[in-house]
Parts: structure tokens; sequence; C-alpha cells
């Protein structure tokens, strides 16, 4: 009887990670990789960074190069949509009418981009960035234009608005929160953010939201907003969050919330299908129950242990959350988890005005978050305080003469 492959669906970088963890961690049986984009996988973060400002060549996304998947006897699939798990067959079922069976399955399906369903949303120039054919478009407009509305002003927006004010194209970014990174920061850094692209010359808008883009013939020529005021542009990106792409799993029967339920060895209710990335809302050693994040870091760090688990293994997943900016001359890194609600002080360790500093998130004296703006080398540190759980000085803490492992309030 012919083996049974092991199957990922979903061609991200965490499908491209689970099929390398695979091979590196022993498994040498039938592996099959299916994802609905042409190209191969590839990371995001360069889509708003690097690549969209022209720093960096397209090929430099790519997870691996073209040979990789031959060289390591991976069934790569491209442009190729699954439509069904059928978990009673243990068979996947694709647009194209084919099935493939499986003996454990990785499902890594991202997410996608919230839309507007709003007039005028499906004209020409309206932008949403996801995917490498996106980042193409934006970056050709970006080169084309003068003036960009970005709705959103998470760090997809941010970001964007950066490339574009590098470029010299004149930027209105529109958010529906009184600041920017509002959720993700809370106050006293969202208005870091804030002060960082007014200081570059983009006009902000917040607390404010769109009614409708207004369309000429060649495409979106600017945007009524809800207050009754007009904004002209030649191009709009919106960025207004994502959504987990949870269809499958829902279909399979699998526990969906806000994700697919996941253990920490990121198991899910069934016990041949695992699950990692943006999809993966899971259980974590030291933060607890029905962690989701839509990092980088976890689709890259997370198939590791995915793959453990889908052979026999117990590792689990207890990376701290992680993600970064570059944004103008501004470099930032952030480690932990911050919920709105969930601090009672933020203590600052630098130059805040020069925008050269560390930031803590403290709730009952202990660090549960930490980001470091144009301040490197400190990760390990920052990750040690928020995993020890143990009380700081506060006085320590903002003293940049005083080691981060000595800050402990004895």
């Amino acid at each position: 009887m012919t083996e049974q492959p092991f199957v990922i669906v979903g061609g991200g970088l965490a499908g491209a990670k689970g099929a390398e963890a695979l091979r590196e961690q022993g498994y040498d049986g039938p592996l099959v990789l299916i994802g609905d984009e042409p190209d191969r996988p590839y990371e995001r973060p360069p889509l708003s960074k690097d690549y969209l400002l022209g720093n960096a060549e397209r090929d430099s996304a790519f997870v691996h190069d073209e040979a990789w998947y031959t060289e390591h006897d991976v069934d790569l699939r491209l442009g190729t949509t699954v439509v069904e798990i059928d978990t009673r067959t243990h068979t996947v079922v694709q647009d194209d009418g084919g099935t493939v069976g499986y003996a454990k399955l990785l499902l890594a399906t991202g997410s996608s981009p919230r839309r507007l369903n709003i007039p005028g949303a499906d004209a020409a120039r309206v932008h949403y960035l996801r995917r490498l054919p996106d980042s193409d478009a934006l970056k050709a407009t970006i080169g084309s234009v003068r003036r960009l509305l970005v709705v959103g002003g998470g760090w997809i927006g941010l970001e964007v608005a950066a490339a574009a004010r590098t470029a010299g194209v004149e930027v209105t970014v529109l958010e529906a929160q009184e600041l920017p990174l509002l959720g993700p920061l809370g106050p006293e850094l969202a208005r870091v953010f804030a002060g960082l692209h007014t200081d570059h010359g983009v006009i902000l808008r917040t607390g404010v939201g769109v009614e409708r883009f207004t369309a000429g013939a060649d495409g979106v020529s600017g945007a009524v907003l809800a207050d009754g005021s007009r904004i002209e542009a030649d191009a709009v990106v919106v960025g207004v969050g994502a959504a987990p792409n949870l269809q499958l799993a829902a279909g399979a029967g699998l526990r969906v919330h806000s994700g697919v339920v996941v253990d920490a060895r990121l198991q899910s209710s069934d016990p041949d299908i695992v699950a990692a990335g943006d999809i993966a809302e899971a259980d974590h050693p030291l933060l607890g129950p029905g962690i989701r994040v839509e990092h980088w870091a976890n689709a890259l760090n997370q198939p590791a242990v995915a793959a453990s688990t889908m052979l026999g293994g117990d590792a689990v997943y207890d990376e701290l959350p992680y993600f970064y900016t570059d944004q103008y001359d501004l470099g930032m890194e952030f480690h932990g988890l911050v919920t709105p609600g969930g601090y009672d002080d933020v203590v600052y360790r630098g130059d805040v005005a020069a925008r050269e500093f560390i930031s803590f998130w403290l709730r009952e004296g202990r660090v549960v978050a930490g980001m470091n703006v144009n301040v490197w080398d400190v990760g390990d540190p920052i990750k040690a305080l928020i995993r020890s759980g143990n009380p700081v000085d506060e006085v320590k803490l903002a003293n940049p003469a005083v080691p981060l492992d000595e800050v402990y309030d004895t």
C-alpha cells in the first residue's frame, strides 16, 4: 500500500517552514505543499518594507530558491486552492477536482485583508496589500502619483505611508480611532508614531471614517468622510486589518474561535491536523490560552513545533510574540503582548523625544512587554524580564546605567 503523504495547506511562510521543518526533523515520506498563489512561498514583511521601498530585489522575499522543493522532494502545487477537508476519509479536495489523501495535515492558510464595503471601493487604484502582486502594483502606483490616501493607521498603513513619503508622495492617513496603533501599543506609544509621521509631512486625520470613495474615468479620485469633508487623492491604500482564513477549518468540523483552537503543541481538535501562523489560536505556556497574533515571527517559528507534533513529538510553542517595523529613520522591535486594559503603567528608558529609547509595559509591577526603538541588541534581556514574571524596580528600569538583569525589585 502506498504511504499516505503529509500534506500542508497554505503556500506562505508558515507552509514553507513547515515543509523545511519536517525534512530537518527526519521525515522522509511523501510531502505535498498546496498553495493558492502562482508564486512559490514568500515572506510578507518585505511587501510593505524593503521591497516596496525599492531597497530589495523581488527574489529576496522568497523563503527558498526554486530548486529547494525538488531537492527536498516536496510536491509543490501552486495556483491550487483546497476547497474541502474530509476528516473522515483523510482527504483534501482541490478546486480542480483532484484529491489528496493525508496521514497528517498542517493548516497554514493565513489571513486575508478586511475589505471596505462602501461606494467606490471597487474603483481602479484602490489598493490592498497582502500578496506579492499587490506590492508590485502599489510600488508602481507610488512611483506615478502625487497624492496618496491611506485608510487605516495600523502597521501596514503606516509602513505604506512611510514608503510613499520617502518617495516624495503627499500622504494623508485616516484612522477611525483617536490615534494610530492604539490597539497594539496603547495611547502612550501610539503618540510616538503619530508624531513620527506628522514630523515627516503626513497629514493625519483621526477619529473619522470614510463614507465613500469618489472616482472618475481613470479610477479613484478621493474620498468623502463621515463628517462630510472631502480628500482628493490619486490612489488609495486600504489597511484596516486582516481576517484569518478559517473556512476550511470550520468546514472540516475543527474547533474554531478567533482562530483554529490548538494546544501548546499546535494540535487541533482533530488528532491528525495541526495549525500554524495567523490562524493558530494557541495555548501559551506563559501567556495563557487563546493566544492568536498575526505576526511574521509566528509563521516563521511555529512550524517547527507543528512538525514535531505531526511526527509524534512533544515540543511546545512558547516563543513570545515578536514583531518589528522600519519607518523613515525609526527601527523598532517589540516583544510580549499588550492588550487594552492589560497593563497599568509604561516605563521609558532613554530619550523618547529623540526616538531612541526602550519602553516597558507593566502590570502589577511586572514587565509584560517591551519595545526597543533605535536601540539594538536588547531583545534577549527584554524577553528575560517578561519571562521571569518577577517585580521590577521602576526607577532602576528607567535608568540606562543599570543593566536590565539588575532591575528586579529586591
